[in-house]
């Protein structure tokens, strides 16, 4: 199984560049993590090599650290593990909700927004790992060209197909690597095999195909039941499907993970599922009569609305703080009229600060 690799990086092998190799507990994390320290050696890399975890809380499973800690102990690696100081990708999501709410009822925003990560908006990759794994590399190694080592395969998704070998940040302080690119799940199993290593048990043992969070918006259908078959997954599972109900938004997108096992749900959540969905089904409505062109975009608000799209604007939140029991501002024309005027007026003054 060759590793995919570019003149570049193996150029900043030679030189001695720090490597690090970020590791989930996967086995894509983990198989890449044997395959690089073995490439590595083989040519003589005199650099530091570091494996980097980054903890995302209580949406882990319970054996991911502890596949990370025997990796690092059997290939002589310091693991560093990050975890955010405001809590992990569960609070993250309640928090992105409430931060939500508040803004829609203030009018800084047209519409709610989903609580939940998407695949077109993976805040929790971007937050949780890539921004703080990158800050940290930049100051543990200030002033080197730091390799940065991910376990991603094309054939995960159409999106990492058309992925790149590697590529280098703005400032080229940091090269990305991913070096079992052209890999299948056999090779990756067959490398951690060969090492003497067991695969995150949530592969045997409960039948998962794919290890990141317990419940993943990419999970399949059939990882999200297996997930929730395990008794650990359980609080975690009540507590994701309670933010459901809460926002109205399913977790992903059109599936609902309180769909996935209702027979973990005492009968209050169940009926709380039926009229979230209720619920969703009435936003979304009073959402579509929102025309394309008054909806958030980059630099909102743009221009002031026409009486009539205020006219809409304003039905439409009222329609929405009656259904989620807010307590808006901003609910007729004149209303909406004086908060468009006061948000450019916003814009405008903080244009001109950044002029003098």
């Amino acid at each position: 199984m060759r590793l995919s690799i570019t003149p570049e990086i193996s150029a900043l092998i030679a030189t001695g560049s720090p490597v690090a190799i970020g590791v989930s507990g996967g086995k894509d994390s983990q198989a890449s993590a044997l395959a690089v320290c073995e490439h590595l050696d083989r040519v003589g890399h005199a650099g530091p090599r570091i494996l980097v975890h980054s903890d995302l809380g209580s949406v882990e499973w319970r054996d991911s650290y502890p596949v990370c800690q025997d990796l690092a102990e059997y290939l002589g690696l310091e693991l560093v593990v990050l975890r955010r100081d405001k809590g992990g990708l569960m609070e993250r999501w309640e928090s992105r909700w409430q931060s939500s709410a508040v803004r829609y009822q203030d009018l800084a925003t047209v519409t709610l927004v989903p609580c939940w990560s998407t695949p077109a908006m993976r805040f929790c990759t971007s937050e949780m790992k890539t921004h703080p794994i990158t800050a940290m590399l930049r100051r543990r190694f200030p002033g080197k060209v730091v390799i940065n080592v991910t376990g991603i395969r094309r054939d995960e998704s159409r999106r990492r197909a058309s992925s790149a070998i590697a590529d280098v940040d703005r400032d080229g302080r940091l090269w990305n690597w991913r070096p079992i690119l052209d890999w299948s799940a056999d090779d990756v199993f067959a490398c951690v095999a060969r090492h003497g290593l067991r695969p995150h048990p949530a592969y045997p043992d409960f039948g998962m195909s794919r290890v990141s969070c317990r419940f993943c918006i990419m999970s399949s259908r059939a990882d999200l039941v297996a997930a929730a078959a395990q008794s650990e997954s359980h609080d975690l599972y009540r507590r994701m499907v309670a933010l459901e109900i809460a926002s109205t938004f399913a977790f992903q997108g059109g599936r609902w993970l309180g769909d996935v096992a209702p027979q973990h749900l005492d009968c209050g959540m169940r009926h709380g599922l039926i009229r979230a969905k209720a619920k969703a089904a009435v936003r979304i409505a009073a959402e579509a009569r929102i025309t394309t062109a008054m909806l958030y975009v980059r630099g909102w608000p743009t221009r002031m609305l026409t009486d009539v799209e205020a006219d809409i604007l304003a039905s439409v939140r009222r329609e929405v703080t009656g259904l989620f029991g807010f307590q808006s501002r901003y609910l007729d024309r004149d209303a909406v009229h004086g908060r468009y005027t006061q948000l450019l007026g916003e814009q405008t003054t903080r244009v001109e600060r950044r002029r003098t």
